[in-house]
C-alpha cells in the first residue's frame, strides 16, 4: 500500500508537468536561419584556423574546412538536435541541458566558418582571437565577480562601471607617482572599496534605491576622474606627463604551459591580474556553494528574514559583500591602466561595468557562468575587430550584437530559467 501512495504522486506530477514548447521552438527557428545561411547563401571558399603561431614550439597544422560543406553537416547537426528537443520534452518534459549546449557550440562554430569563409583572406588566426580577447574578457570578468559577490547578498551593484574607472585612475595615478604597480594594484582595490561604501552605505543604511544610487554613482565617478585627469594627470613636466606614465605589469608565461596552442597564451602568458582572475573564479564559486560563508551569503540573499532568525547579521553581511565586490572591480580596472594600455584616458572603461552585469545575468549569479558569459562577450568583440580587417561582409555591429540578444534569450526563459536572488534589490529592515 505505501509503495502505491509514493508512486502515485510521482504519477500525478508527470500528467500535470507543465511544458513549455519556447526552447525547442527557438531551435527549430534557429535550426531553418542555418539551413539558409550555410547552406542556401554558404560561400564557396574555405574557412583556414591558424592554430599555431610561427614562433610557437609546438607546431599544429592549420585546420581548413570547406565551408559550404561544413554548412550543410552543421545544418543537419542542427535540426537533428532541434528534433531531439521536441521528443524529449514530450516524452519527458523537459529539454536535456547537454542538447541546447551542443546547439549552440555547434551554431557558433558553423557560423564563424561561413562569416571566415566569405572573406577575402579566408583565415583566420585562432590564438590571436583568444589571446587579445582576453584584454577585454579580464576587466569584464573582474566585473562580474564584483556583482555576483553584491547580488549573491541582496544588494544590486550598478555601479561597476564607476568601480571599474575609479581602480582605472587610481592605479595609474598612484603607480605614476610611486613608479611601483603593485603599489597602484592596491591602491585601485581601496579606490573600488571607497565607492562600493557609498553604495553599500545609501542603500543599506539609508535604504536610497539602489538602481538610482548605481547610477548616480557611475556618473559621479565619470565626472570626477575626468576633472582630475584634465587638472593632474595632463600637468607636464619637460613635455612629459609624469603622472600618467604608470609602471607596466609584465606577462609572466609559465614554462611548458606557455607554450600549448591557443590555451597556452591564452592562460599562461598572463599578468598577475590574470592568474589572479582564474584562481579568483574558482575561489569565489567554492566559497560561495561549498562552505559555511557561502551558505550564509546565499541565505542573506534568498530570504534574508529567515537568516536573521538564526544569527545572522542581514545587513552587517551585505555590507561586508558590497566592500569585497568593489575591491574585486578596482582590481579589474587597473587592469586597463597596468597591463592593457598602461595610461589613463577619459571614460576608457566604456561600459565594460554594463556588459559585466549582462555577462553575470548570462552566467546565471554564478561565478563559473558569468566568467564563461565574459568570455563569450571578449571573443565577440575582438573577432568584430578581427574580422572587420579581413574584409567579411558581415557587418561589424552585427556580430557585436549577438552576444546581447543571446543574454536577452536567456534572461527572458527561452534558454532555460535565469532567476536572481529572491531578495535581490529589496532593503532589509530589522523588525
Amino acid at each position: 500500500m505505501s509503495v502505491v501512495a509514493k508512486a502515485a504522486p510521482s504519477k500525478l506530477a508527470d500528467r500535470v508537468a507543465i511544458r513549455s514548447w519556447r526552447t525547442p521552438m527557438l531551435l527549430a527557428v534557429l535550426a531553418l536561419v542555418a539551413v539558409v545561411l550555410f547552406v542556401i547563401l554558404g560561400p564557396e571558399g574555405h574557412a583556414t584556423f591558424r592554430i599555431s603561431q610561427d614562433n610557437d614550439t609546438w607546431q599544429v597544422p592549420n585546420l581548413v574546412l570547406p565551408a559550404k560543406a561544413f554548412g550543410v553537416v552543421a545544418s543537419l547537426v542542427l535540426m537533428g538536435l532541434a528534433v531531439l528537443a521536441w521528443v524529449q520534452l514530450k516524452q519527458q518534459a523537459r529539454v536535456a541541458k547537454w542538447v541546447t549546449m551542443a546547439f549552440a557550440v555547434v551554431f557558433v562554430i558553423a557560423l564563424m566558418v561561413w562569416i571566415i569563409g566569405g572573406t577575402k583572406t579566408q583565415n583566420i588566426t585562432l590564438v590571436g582571437l583568444f589571446a587579445g580577447a582576453m584584454l577585454i574578457t579580464t576587466p569584464l570578468v573582474f566585473g562580474s565577480l564584483s556583482g555576483v559577490l553584491c547580488e549573491r547578498s541582496g544588494v544590486v551593484n550598478i555601479a561597476i562601471e564607476g568601480q571599474l574607472l575609479a581602480g582605472a585612475f587610481t592605479a595609474a595615478l598612484v603607480a605614476s607617482i610611486t613608479q611601483n604597480a603593485f603599489a597602484g594594484l592596491f591602491a585601485a582595490a581601496v579606490a573600488g572599496m571607497l565607492v562600493s561604501f557609498l553604495l553599500a552605505a545609501f542603500s543599506i543604511k539609508y535604504v536610497v534605491n539602489q538602481i538610482i544610487v548605481g547610477v548616480v554613482l557611475n556618473v559621479l565617478v565619470s565626472g570626477l576622474t575626468g576633472f582630475l585627469f584634465e587638472k593632474i594627470m595632463k600637468t607636464k613636466v619637460d613635455g612629459v606627463a609624469i603622472y600618467n606614465q604608470p609602471v607596466h605589469l609584465p606577462d609572466l608565461p609559465i614554462p611548458f604551459l606557455s607554450q600549448i596552442p591557443v590555451l597556452g597564451p591564452m592562460l599562461f602568458r598572463q599578468s598577475i591580474i590574470g592568474y589572479f582572475m582564474m584562481v579568483l573564479v574558482v575561489a569565489l564559486w567554492f566559497g560561495l556553494f561549498r562552505t559555511r560563508w557561502g551558505l550564509r551569503i546565499r541565505a542573506v540573499g534568498e530570504h534574508p528574514m529567515a537568516a536573521d532568525t538564526v544569527g545572522i547579521n542581514v545587513n552587517r553581511t551585505r555590507f561586508l559583500n558590497v566592500m569585497a565586490g568593489g575591491a574585486v572591480a578596482g582590481v579589474g580596472g587597473a587592469y586597463f591602466t597596468l597591463v592593457a594600455v598602461s595610461s589613463f584616458s577619459k571614460d576608457m572603461t566604456g561600459g565594460l561595468g554594463f556588459i559585466a552585469l549582462a555577462a553575470l545575468i548570462f552566467g546565471r549569479w554564478n561565478p563559473i557562468g558569468a566568467a564563461l558569459a565574459a568570455l563569450l562577450f571578449g571573443v565577440a568583440g575582438n573577432l568584430q575587430s578581427i574580422l572587420s580587417l579581413a574584409g567579411t561582409p558581415i557587418d561589424g555591429q552585427f556580430l557585436a550584437m549577438l552576444p546581447y540578444a543571446l543574454t536577452i534569450l536567456a534572461v527572458s526563459g527561452f534558454v532555460g530559467k535565469s532567476r536572481a536572488p529572491a531578495a535581490d534589490g529589496d532593503p532589509y529592515i530589522k523588525g
